[in-house]
């Protein structure tokens, strides 16, 4: 086998099993240990961390994060990779932050000379435009290695009722409008929750002993949705504007039904608690939206009207 096939394979292999010995190398590619220890030795200086212990049952182990193999791309997925990376940076928060800046510069610093004018150029013709929020969301780490573990986290949330502490049980991450969210099987509810991540203070997991749920067949893309406390039936009538308003947004979206002219109704049943909410944004539609239904609705939408109308003409 060619050196540079072997020294391929071999970083491979010390990434997979973390943990080995020389001879278990040496017979693996049937070579000698010394030869296998010339290799370990090029691996080491290119980069791979590997730590090794003396005595009769010590050996190498991959320490830190493992390194992956050299991975060949083309032009146009270099510059898709790149650009890919590049559109999370209006996120004040992010999972990876420090690996995602990590990975985009060694993309940009690592690709020729006429690639990187490539993408300077393409940087002033595209963006991808996400409202920037001045909230942090400091435990996003945390959270998505919750939910792909499916872990229970002890957190500190900072409701509207003020900070409560929660035990919750993460199922997904998703980012709309500049915000992350988190889906969660909540214990103090006994249900799914999204709960808003900048509002997310403190997390750490759960020490209390409560058993986590049997998540695994929940995925981002159905995502769970909890039943509304204290139910009030939303009937609305919504043009064809009204609509394409409402589809932008996520929560909302799921609710409507659109007709074949493009214009639409909502019937559903919405929590109580959210009547204030719902009237700002009703009055924030318009003449594309029209309340019929709950008349609670209705009248806080008059009164907040009537509000506005006494402070513009005072």
């Amino acid at each position: 086998m060619p050196k540079s096939k072997r020294l391929m394979e071999l970083m491979m292999t010390v990434n997979r099993k973390r943990r080995f010995k020389v001879q278990e190398l040496a017979d693996e590619f049937g070579v000698s240990k010394r030869t296998i220890l010339r290799d370990l030795q090029e691996l080491s200086e290119l980069g791979v961390p590997l730590y090794s212990e003396p005595g009769p049952h010590g050996g190498y182990q991959v320490v830190r994060e493992r390194v992956l193999p050299p991975i060949a791309f083309t032009e146009e997925e270099a510059v898709a990779m790149f650009f890919a990376v590049h559109a999370l940076r209006h996120y004040s928060s992010l999972p990876f932050e420090t690996e995602s800046a990590s990975a985009l510069q060694k993309f940009y610093l690592h690709m020729p000379g006429d690639v990187r004018d490539r993408i300077d150029s393409m940087k002033n013709r595209v963006d991808f435009i996400t409202p920037t929020r001045r909230s942090e969301a400091p435990c996003l780490g945390l959270i998505l290695e919750a939910a792909v573990r499916q872990k229970v986290l002890a957190v500190v949330y900072q409701s509207k009722e003020g900070e409560e502490c929660r035990r919750i049980q993460p199922v997904c991450l998703y980012a709309h409008n500049g915000f992350w969210y988190c889906n969660a099987y909540c214990f103090l509810r006994q249900g799914y929750r999204v709960f808003r991540c900048d509002r997310i203070r403190e997390a750490a997991y759960d020490t209390s002993g409560t058993e986590p749920l049997e998540l695994g067949d929940i995925r981002l893309s159905r995502r769970e949705t909890a039943e509304p406390r204290e139910p009030v039936r939303l009937r609305a009538e919504l043009t064809r504007f009204g609509v394409q308003r409402c589809e932008a947004e996520l929560w909302l979206a799921p609710m409507l039904e659109v007709r074949g002219d493009g214009s639409g109704r909502i019937d559903r049943d919405v929590p109580r608690g959210e009547i204030p909410f719902l009237a700002d944004f009703f009055i924030g539609l318009g003449n594309d939206g029209m309340v019929e239904e709950p008349s609670a609705l209705k009248e806080t939408i008059r009164a907040r009207l009537s509000e506005l109308l006494n402070r513009y003409c005072s």
